[in-house]
């Protein structure tokens, strides 16, 4: 349900094309929330069809033009019900962690290079979240907006950390077991 929230979220912020969405997308709500371009062009008609966002007139002949969406005061209405709806947290799954769990019956083979791969793929996107704090909140941007979507960056950022610090546990752990299958 949240991939519509997520699409008033960006057309608020900025009336876009689904193709400058699917692009943004790809920079920003895509590193905590992902669509493909498909998912997100059929919601855009679902919320066009709705009454939630409306294609804005264009200047020239439709033909071939690229369309570009605002959200309607109806959709703004049903972003805040969203916004300030409770909802439970959702369970965490990982396939990494349930193979850890697998090994411990089948054995580790190929385990710990995956868990170096991961350590990799973890720090690349640590330094990704990193940079983009160094160029995008710099000191004194404190206003509510800046800082709710810092808070956001900082979630990312402090959930690599931890995949890092636990990764390398991991590895740390990985190198004092016994070769061999489970007995």
């Amino acid at each position: 349900m949240s991939l519509p929230h997520a699409i008033l979220t960006a057309l608020l912020e900025k009336p876009s094309s689904g193709l400058e969405l699917t692009r943004r997308f790809d920079r920003s709500i895509g590193y905590f929330w992902s669509a493909t371009h498909q998912q997100i062009y059929r919601e855009l008609g679902k919320l066009e069809a709705d009454g939630l966002i409306r294609a804005l007139p264009s200047q020239q002949p439709a033909r071939g033009q690229k369309k570009s969406y605002e959200v309607l005061p109806a959709g703004r209405a049903e972003l805040a019900r969203w916004t300030a709806a409770s909802q439970d947290p959702k369970p965490h799954r990982d396939t990494l962690l349930l193979r850890l769990r697998a090994a411990a019956v089948v054995g580790t083979a190929g385990l710990e290079t995956d868990l170096r791969r991961h350590l990799e793929l973890h720090e690349r996107q640590l330094a990704e979240y990193e940079e983009i704090e160094q160029r995008d909140f710099p000191p004194g941007r404190d206003g509510t907006e800046d800082r709710l979507r810092h808070l956001v960056l900082r979630a990312g950022i402090d959930l690599e950390t931890f995949w890092t610090q636990w990764l390398r546990r991991a590895l740390a752990d990985f190198a004092e077991l016994p070769d061999g299958e489970p007995t």
